[in-house]
């Protein structure tokens, strides 16, 4: 089974939060994600008049695999990323741009809102993630000692009997 390759929790969780509810107020955008590179959805906040969502699932998979894409054309052009990607129709927009090589900052809005003020508060947006992103890199591996097996067989014991 494919896991997400980041997990957001505690206060890097709230912080992301935080960020994305900052971006939405700011920018007038309908939707962000904060998607991994494997197309999971880490975090993801909407606007109160926003209508329903899209799948954010799907959305998340095919920004992923865009992401993946894009990045091979970029390697076959010779640069080493291509870091954002704005996919613009009649009545909507995307708006992509990576976070610390290892998320995908993906915002949906309608095509009114002014793309110049989406790109600039995602930017400062993107810097501060990427400093949540680096800490969780640095969180200490969870080392369960040899008792942690048999001590929670014991207590599933005790409770469920």
């Amino acid at each position: 089974m494919i896991e997400p390759s980041l997990a957001l929790y505690g206060e890097s969780f709230d912080q992301v939060e935080t960020y994305l509810e900052d971006l939405l107020e700011a920018t007038g955008v309908r939707y962000c994600l904060l998607v991994d590179r494997k197309g999971f959805v880490l975090s993801h906040k909407e606007a109160l008049w926003a209508p329903r969502p899209p799948a954010l699932d799907s959305v998340a998979t095919l920004v992923a695999s865009n992401a993946a894409a894009t990045a091979a054309l970029a390697n076959m052009l010779g640069e080493r990323t291509f870091s954002e990607q704005i996919h613009q129709g009649e009545q909507g927009a995307i708006y992509v741009e990576s976070v610390a090589d290892v998320a995908l900052l993906t915002l949906i809005f309608e095509s009114s809102v002014p793309l110049g003020r989406v790109k600039l508060h995602a930017k400062k947006t993107i810097a501060a993630l990427t400093v949540v992103m680096q800490n969780l890199k640095e969180a200490p591996v969870i080392k369960f000692d040899a008792d942690f097996g048999s001590n929670a067989t014991a207590l599933l014991d005790d409770l469920l009997g």
